[in-house]
C-alpha cells in the first residue's frame, strides 16, 4: 500500500505518521507565563539535535481539530524558558493526565499530582518525581505553518542537567537499564524500555569493517543467515584466518557430528553459525563458515 500524503486529510497524516515514526521520547515540558502561572504538558515530537551547543527541540503543534495553539507555546513566547522532564514508567499515567486541555490558568502540576521543585537557572518549576530534568533557555521558536497540525519547533539550549543518583554508577556513568523510560507510539500505544528489552550494537566508528559486499559469496547468499547475521559477520576489519583452536571450541558447542557429516549442502553448518551469532560468538561462527 502506498499513501500519497498530499491526498490524505490532516488527521490521516497524523494517524499514519505517529504509528510508523516510533518510538518517540516524551518531553514533559514545564513552562510559566508572564504572570507566573505554571503549565505542564507532554510532547512526543521531541529529541536531541546537537551536543555542542547542547540543543533539544520539541514541538507543541497547532491542534488539528480547531487550529488553536497550546498554552506551552504561548508561555515560551512570553517567558523563553522551559524545564524538560524525562518520563519513566512510574509517572506515565500522571503524565497522560497532564495532557488534558484544561483552561488557561489551570496548573497541571496540581491536576496531575506532580510536585513542584525549584529549578536552579530558569523560572519554570521542575517535576520532582522525574529522575532526569533539563533546564533550558529557548533560543528560537520556528513555525512550520499556520494550519492545523503544523509544527511549532521550540529550539532549546540545555543549561543544566539534573540526574538522580540512582541512575549513575561510581564512575558517574549512566546506567541505562535503570531509567525505565517510556515512549509514545501511535494512538493510545506506549512502550516501556526495560532491562529485558535492551541490547547493544557495536558501532564501527573509525574502525571500518569489510562490509557485507566483501563477504564470501556462499555466505552472502545464505538462505539461513538474515541481514542482521550477515552484518555482524561483516563487522570485522578483515576476513578471519582459520584458527583450529577456535574452530574446535565452536564445534564442541554445536552438534559436531551432524555438521561434519552434513549431506544437505552445508545447511546445518550455516544453521550452526546462525546459532553462534545469536549467542554472541561471531568469532566462532566465522570459523564454522570457513569450513565450507
Amino acid at each position: 500500500m502506498i499513501f500519497n500524503l498530499a491526498e490524505l486529510s490532516s488527521l490521516d497524516k497524523q494517524y499514519y505518521l505517529q504509528h510508523v515514526v516510533v518510538p518517540r521520547p516524551i518531553c514533559l515540558a514545564a513552562t510559566i507565563d508572564k504572570n507566573g502561572v505554571s503549565n505542564l504538558s507532554p510532547f512526543s515530537f521531541f529529541n536531541i539535535f546537537s551536543t555542542n551547543p547542547p540543543v533539544v527541540i520539541f514541538s507543541p503543534s497547532r491542534r488539528i481539530r480547531n487550529n488553536t495553539i497550546k498554552h506551552t507555546l504561548e508561555n515560551v513566547l512570553e517567558v523563553p524558558e522551559v524545564v524538560i522532564n524525562i518520563v519513566d514508567f512510574r509517572m506515565v499515567q500522571q503524565t497522560s493526565l497532564s495532557s488534558g486541555e484544561y483552561p488557561k490558568g489551570i496548573d497541571e502540576f496540581s491536576k496531575a499530582g506532580f510536585t513542584k521543585e525549584a529549578a536552579m537557572l530558569v523560572k519554570p518549576f521542575m517535576v520532582k518525581e522525574s529522575k532526569v530534568k533539563l533546564e533550558c533557555k529557548v533560543l528560537e521558536v520556528k513555525s512550520l505553518g499556520n494550519r492545523g497540525g503544523a509544527g511549532q519547533l521550540v529550539i532549546c539550549e540545555v543549561l543544566a542537567l539534573h540526574v538522580c543518583n540512582s541512575l549513575l554508577n561510581a564512575a558517574q556513568q549512566f546506567e541505562q537499564a535503570q531509567l525505565d523510560v517510556v515512549a509514545r507510539l501511535g494512538g493510545d500505544w506506549y512502550c516501556r524500555v526495560t532491562k529485558d528489552s535492551l541490547f547493544t550494537v557495536a558501532k564501527p566508528n573509525t574502525k571500518l569493517s569489510i562490509g557485507m559486499d566483501s563477504l564470501p559469496q556462499h555466505i552472502r547468499n545464505s538462505k539461513i543467515l538474515t541481514g542482521n547475521h550477515l552484518a555482524q559477520l561483516a563487522s570485522v576489519k578483515c576476513i578471519p584466518v582459520i584458527d583450529l583452536n577456535l574452530r574446535m571450541q565452536a564445534l564442541a558447542y554445536c552438534d559436531q557430528y551432524a555438521i561434519l557429516h552434513d549431506k544437505e549442502g552445508n545447511r546445518l553448518l550455516q544453521q550452526a553459525a546462525k546459532n553462534l551469532i545469536d549467542c554472541g560468538r561471531t568469532d566462532w561462527a566465522w570459523q564454522v563458515l570457513l569450513m565450507e
